[in-house]
């Protein structure tokens, strides 16, 4: 018998991957859960193995540790949000482009929620993980907003706007906790929308 050859090889080693990083997200989604709703540090792997019908071994197959699926799920918030910062050149962003990249933060944010709670409720831990792991997100993020908010080509109080904007998102997406959680996202996200805009509606052209 002939042997596969390498398009056959990837064909079969593809599936493969793909289950493998579908069961990474599957752990990493019931493990969210559980830290939202008993806490990160009451929660053992052998909970995460037996909501998911797995052993500890298989948990282990994907993460070395607890810390590191924290770790993990932490991360997923800079993913996201390095997705919108991608769609634009900061260099060339104007104040109605910073508007779009805005609404959009907001989107991602609230499609995220749960992360944000996951947050709130487990500062400590993160804390503690932050002080162990230093990530180059965190400083590729801050680049980005000196770098828009630097730009010389757009007017100092249209910059100062701009910036008060980005802290209205914050303050009432992520610094505020679960003080609004009597509302939905979507009505959460539509009151911090108008607040952002209604800060850089005197700063748009037209």
């Amino acid at each position: 018998m002939s042997e596969p050859g390498a398009h056959e090889v990837q064909s079969q080693a593809a599936p493969e991957l793909s289950e493998q990083a579908s069961t990474r997200e599957r752990i990493l989604d019931i493990a969210l859960e559980l830290f939202i709703s008993q806490g990160y540090d009451k929660t053992s792997l052998r909970e995460i193995a037996e909501q998911l019908g797995f052993s500890k071994a298989a948990i282990y197959y994907h993460f070395a540790s607890k810390k590191d699926i924290l770790g993990a799920l932490h991360l997923r918030l800079h993913e996201f949000g390095r997705n919108a910062l991608n769609t634009v050149d900061p260099e060339k962003l104007t104040v109605e482009q910073w508007v779009l990249l805005l609404d959009q933060l907001i989107d991602q944010i609230l499609t995220h929620r749960a992360l944000f709670i996951l947050h709130d409720r487990n500062r400590a831990a993160l804390e503690e993980l932050h002080r162990e792991r230093h990530e180059d997100a965190h400083d590729d993020l801050d680049a980005f907003f000196r770098r828009v908010l630097g730009n010389q080509m757009i007017p100092l109080v249209a910059r100062v706007r701009m910036a008060c904007a980005v802290g209205a998102i914050m303050g009432g997406l992520l610094l505020s906790g679960e003080v609004f959680s009597e509302l939905s996202s979507a009505e959460l996200g539509a009151m911090v929308r108008d607040t952002a805009h209604d800060l850089l509606r005197p700063s748009i052209v037209g």
